[in-house]
This record gives structure tokens, sequence and C-alpha cells, in this order.
């Protein structure tokens, strides 16, 4: 047999051995599978971004707007109106859920590292709400720049953002960040359904300590100036599904390419965006001790003083080196 039959009959007993499998089946991975991580049987070490402290354990050093991200936790989805809904597959979904604070952020990162450069990609089943209230005075139809009409419901303006992106550093210490943001309403509350990136490094605690960057709760941690961020793609819009107990599971999968430090694709749903001129600006300085970090997050953002929530049902981790 050729190489290239083998390698066609080693192709096709892969995607035999994929379709077989309902938990992998609904993912289109890369050739290697780093993570997959089912929320039914626990967290899988996603867990809470917080601020870096000082040698003595001193937890007054963290900064003022990464003291409160709020941690992730395995939720069943229940509502008041429906009970128990459930994850998209079994019981338990992770959740995301931000204060009833303007800005206030949380978030769920994976650390990993990297065992070669190339190809890596992330998928997700996740739906987003915020949260549903009883109640409420006259002016609660109406919200931002939806009023309700017994279909479009005013707690979708109530949600702000939610973001996906990653932390990387390789070569002696470059380090940077990809990131995509799903801008479901600017800071005012009106719709906006606009996937968007920062043109900015993250700020960093090590930025925070010598003074560079200073920012107060609450702030944006990914790129705290709004002027920082800019649109890709068309606006997509979401199935909301009228009212905030109402699930839908949504797919993703985004590509990025280490050996180039360039994000190549993101798909949500049915829809493609091109990616491989969205900016991924590498922080000027170097990073020691960060050598081949592979870290994900997720964060969920609220622009309003509503509680809002992004749920991952699964996440599949996967590269091509």
């Amino acid at each position: 047999m050729t190489t290239s039959a083998t390698d066609t009959t080693a192709a096709a007993l892969r995607k035999a051995l994929l379709a077989s499998d309902p938990e992998l089946s609904k993912f289109n991975p890369l050739d290697r599978i780093l993570a997959h991580d089912q929320f039914e049987t626990g967290t899988h070490g996603w867990t809470e971004l917080i601020g870096n402290y000082d040698g003595r354990g001193n937890l007054d050093t963290v900064d003022d707007h990464m003291r409160d991200f709020r941690p992730p936790q395995l939720s069943s989805c229940t509502f008041f109106d429906t009970g128990t809904h459930g994850a998209m597959s079994g019981t338990y979904a992770l959740k995301l859920a931000t204060r009833p604070y303007r800005g206030h952020t949380a978030t769920a990162i994976r650390r990993l590292t990297m065992s070669g450069k190339g190809p890596l990609q992330i998928e997700a089943y996740f739906t987003y709400k915020a949260e549903a209230t009883l109640g409420g005075d006259e002016d609660s139809n109406s919200f931002g720049d939806i009023t309700w009409d017994g279909n479009l419901h005013p707690s979708e303006a109530q949600f702000g953002c939610f973001t996906v992106a990653t932390d990387l550093c390789s070569d002696q210490g470059l380090r940077y960040h990809t990131v995509a943001r799903y801008l479901n309403t600017d800071l005012d509350n009106q719709l906006a359904n606009q996937w968007v990136c920062p043109t900015v490094p993250e700020p960093t605690p090590r930025e925070h300590l010598e003074g560079k960057v200073k920012l107060e709760y609450g702030a944006d941690f990914t790129a705290p100036n709004p002027e920082d961020w800019q649109p890709f793609g068309e606006p997509q819009q979401m199935c909301f599904n009228e009212v905030p107990t109402k699930v839908n599971w949504h797919y993703l999968r985004w590509q990025l390419d280490t050996s180039t430090r360039r994000n190549v694709e993101l798909q949500v749903n049915d829809r493609i965006h091109d990616m491989r001129d969205v900016p991924v600006p590498p922080y000027v300085d170097r990073y020691d001790s960060l050598e081949n970090l592979l870290n994900f997050y997720f964060s969920v953002r609220t622009h309003s003083e509503v509680r809002n929530f992004l749920y991952l049902d699964s996440v599949l981790i996967s590269a091509g080196w």
C-alpha cells in the first residue's frame, strides 16, 4: 500500500471513529485533540482568572479590576418559570455569572502549554442570557432600544458582551493575545450584534505595578479604552429567542496559527468570519516564566445593572502539530 493510500485509509478511519462518538461528532477538531471538556462531569480545569499578588501572599496587591471576576460554576440552567432546563447534552453546563454592576466581568480560563507550533482551534457550544426578573415598574417593558412587542424582549438589550481569547507566549518571552468579542450592545445599551477585536495588548499586572496603567473596579480588563476596539466581519444576530429563559445552543469554532501568530477564522453557527487580517498586537516587553504558555479564556461582561450569564455546554481544544 502506498503512503498516499495509507494516509487516506487513516483519515477515513479517524472520521468514522469521530462520527461514532456522539460527544465528538458534534465538533470538527484538528488532528490532535488536546482537551475535551464535557461539563456533565465537572469543571475540567476551567477556573477563575485572578490578578497576580506579591510573594508574601498579600491579596491586597491584586489589581482592583481583577479582584472580583467571579469563578465559573456548574449549572443545571434552572429558571423561575420553566424549572430545570439542563445543558445541551446532560444536566450541567459551565456558567459564568456577573454581578449586577455595570462593567462587571466573570471569567473562566483553561491553562495549558504548547508542545508544538501551528494550527490551533477551540470549539464550544454556548448560550448567553441576561438574568430573568419578576415584576418591575412601568418602564420594565423597555430597555435600551428594545420595547417588548410579543417578540423582542428588553432583556436582550441588558446583555453586554462575551469574549473568547487566548494568552500565548513563545520565542523567548514574546507574549500576545488573540481575541474575539461578541458585542451584543454598546455601552449605551443599544444593540450592536457585532464581532470586535482589540488593537492593543491586554494590560498586565506588571504594567500596573510599573505605573503604566491603572484600572478601576468594573474596567474592561481586555482593552479598557472603547476606542481600542475595532469591528470585523458583518453584524451577526444570534438566536436570543424572545425571553431570557429560552435557551438555544450556538456553535463556535475559532482557529488561529501559533507558528505565524495570526488569527485564521471564526465560525459561529453557519457564519464564517475571515480573521486573517485581524490584528494580533504583541507586547513590546518580553515576559519571563511563560515559555510555551497556552491559555484560553471565556468572559462575559454586563453593560447594565443586570447580571449577565454565559453558559458553555462543552468545549473542545485541538491542534495541528
